[in-house]
């Protein structure tokens, strides 16, 4: 089983090594996906993680009682049609090229299912064209 969670950390625990301790003690393999981690910060992560039911609720449990703010990613990119302008920057950031320039028509192609929702493309647009929904 799969779930995508975005983990942030308090000042204290930030330099806790999450990635070993899933895999160590809960057998659970961690993904990262996007991290904002620097010492004595808050820290943020988004992680997909894989394992057995049980020990994926085990390890988001321990998590919580770390003091870690544990969120389940249940949402997803959503390009407006409407604002878009079609520029491409987004295409730029996209690490599994899920936003794309068609080369003939110049205008961007959103593959969903290619989407991790790592969200780098929501601050590049210029026009405030990509969100996430809940």
């Amino acid at each position: 089983m799969k779930k995508r969670v975005t983990l942030t950390f308090p000042r204290q625990t930030v330099q806790m090594p999450i990635a070993y301790i899933l895999a160590k003690d809960f057998n659970v393999a961690a993904n990262i996906i996007r991290a904002q981690v620097a010492p004595s910060h808050t820290g943020k992560i988004v992680l997909e993680l894989s394992g057995d039911i049980d020990e994926l609720d085990a390890s988001l449990d321990w998590m919580r009682s770390r003091d870690i703010q544990v969120s389940l990613a249940n949402q997803e990119i959503v390009v407006d049609e409407n604002t878009c302008v079609h520029c491409g920057l987004c295409t730029g950031v996209c690490p599994t090229e899920a936003l794309t320039l068609d080369p003939q028509t110049f205008r961007l192609n959103f593959a969903r299912s290619r989407c991790i929702v790592c969200e780098q493309c929501i601050p590049t647009c210029p026009v405030d064209a990509i969100s996430t929904n809940l």
